[in-house]
């Protein structure tokens, strides 16, 4: 029975193609509960056997992602907090989750919009904050596009190495994941000491 679904999520990625991943990771991106793993792993699997390209796969995916995120962060930006008050509900968004995400952000500043995109929960609403806060375009783009290029290829990667290693898949996700949490500290270091140091000037 799993082996049927599978197959079948695998066809029906085929079927899609880049397009259909760039739609996935855009609704993944805004207000749709999409997983992002039933499309980009499988992507990376068809990559395996030569179906599609991975890097092809991987640039789609972080495309639809950025443009999802986008949308989002547009909504916020442009009707601002009483508009998302006001609809949230019907997309799984509460006043309580808005303000944990509000929070989040106020926490962590603009490098959250970076770090949230490999939180499962928030990965999909961090853009709302960043609006709210009409963040700088420019950066909320970039960050987000580090912060989704790394998820998007961290599963088009796993979806590649299951094609040629099924037997050591968790060995690789548990080794993408520790250098994924890595990264993020990384970052989020050098993200707030270089803000330290400029409320220090």
């Amino acid at each position: 029975m799993l082996n049927s679904v599978i197959d079948w999520i695998v066809q029906t990625v085929n079927h899609w193609g880049y397009f259909g991943i760039f739609v996935a990771m855009f609704l993944e991106s805004s207000f749709f509960p999409f997983p992002s793993e039933v499309i980009m792993i499988p992507a990376g699997y068809l990559a395996f056997k030569g179906e599609m390209n991975l890097y092809g796969a991987i640039v789609t995916g972080i495309l639809g992602s950025v443009t999802g995120a986008l949308f989002n962060y547009w909504l916020a930006h442009r009707f601002g907090r009483p508009f998302l008050q006001r609809y949230g509900r019907y997309v799984f968004l509460d006043e309580r989750t808005l303000q944990k995400l509000e929070g989040f952000f106020a926490r962590h500043g603009e490098i959250s919009t970076f770090n949230g995109r490999l939180i499962p929960g928030i990965r999909q609403y961090i853009s709302l904050p960043a609006g709210l806060a009409r963040m700088p375009v420019g950066r909320f783009a970039l960050y987000t596009a580090l912060g989704a290029g790394i998820w998007v290829a961290v599963l088009a990667l796993l979806g590649y190495f299951l094609g040629a290693h099924e037997d050591q898949v968790s060995r690789y996700l548990h080794n993408a994941t520790i250098i994924t949490l890595i990264a993020v500290a990384g970052l989020s270091l050098f993200y707030w000491l270089r803000h330290r140091a400029k409320e220090e000037l």
